[in-house]
């Protein structure tokens, strides 16, 4: 898939771990490895509203296009 998920490098450089940030966003901790791994098909906008808030940064910062 040509869209890479980085929310394991915003994580890391907001020092928090994948249990409080799943517990943060309001979903769990098993969707959120599936999302981090870039193994999701879709994230609903109120998911990644609210991951970015949490996390203090812009979709960018987490999502990438990468052209095959």
């Amino acid at each position: 898939m040509a869209i890479i998920v980085n929310l394991d490098v915003m994580m890391a450089k907001r020092k928090i771990s994948s249990n409080e940030l799943a517990e943060k966003v309001g979903i769990t901790a098993a969707n959120l490895s599936i999302l981090k791994t870039g193994k999701a098909k879709a994230v609903r906008f109120s998911t990644l509203d609210k991951i970015c808030e949490v996390l203090e940064c812009q979709p960018g910062d987490i999502l990438e296009y990468e052209h095959e």
